[in-house]
């Protein structure tokens, strides 16, 4: 019998597409060391933000803002395969600085399509409004590449385009929603992106 031919043009965008291959249905393991930069950017930023909380009409619920970012940082970096599974996690294991908590399944996807996603953004822009004081302070010296880019761009970013995507496929709601977003990200000119994700938080 021949061989089947893997000539078809969609078959192959979907194997070369990272976002489109086969998942894992384990999730990745944790890395102290990340968890401990990430816990020390990210918390201050999201306690700052817990007086607007307050002002949205937001009660101080178990799934509050510190939990519901602790688990949306894990479901992303640890590349959980889905919420039935992030369920699991959550009520057996410390998720950064959101400690062991029983929750339901549906109750967690209910949060996720309720919580405003404000709340994100504010304190998004208050990590990176930290950051290039950060780096100014930072003695250890970058590698050769990293010391490379400013005589070059401008700026630097380091970008994951699967994010959305990955939401995109847990949650039936928002593959049912007609604005859903795509899960690409554009870069634009005058900017530098890191090799890895992973050293551009460790800054290595």
């Amino acid at each position: 019998m021949a061989p089947m031919s893997n000539s078809n043009p969609r078959r192959k965008r979907a194997t070369l597409n990272p976002d489109h291959t086969r998942r894992t249905h384990v999730p990745a393991p944790a890395d102290h060391e990340i968890e401990q930069r990430l816990t020390e950017l990210v918390k201050p930023a999201v306690l700052a933000e817990m007086a607007y909380y307050r002002t949205l009409g937001l009660r101080n619920r178990i799934l509050n803002l510190p939990v519901m970012v602790a688990v949306v940082l894990t479901l992303i970096w640890r590349r959980v395969p889905g919420v039935c599974t992030l369920t699991r996690m959550l009520g057996r294991e410390r998720l950064l600085w959101a400690q062991p908590t029983k929750v339901s399944q549906p109750s967690l996807s209910d949060r996720f399509l309720e919580f405003p996603a404000e709340l994100f953004e504010r304190i998004l822009y208050r990590v990176l409004a930290q950051l290039p004081e950060r780096a100014s302070e930072r003695t250890r010296p970058h590698p050769t590449l990293l010391r490379a880019i400013p005589t070059h761009f401008a700026a630097s970013y380091a970008l994951d385009g699967s994010t959305l995507e990955a939401l995109f496929r847990k949650l039936q709601a928002l593959r049912e929603a007609p604005d859903a977003p795509f899960g690409r990200s554009h870069r634009g000119g005058g900017r530098a992106v890191y090799p890895s994700a992973r050293q551009a938080l460790l800054g290595r």
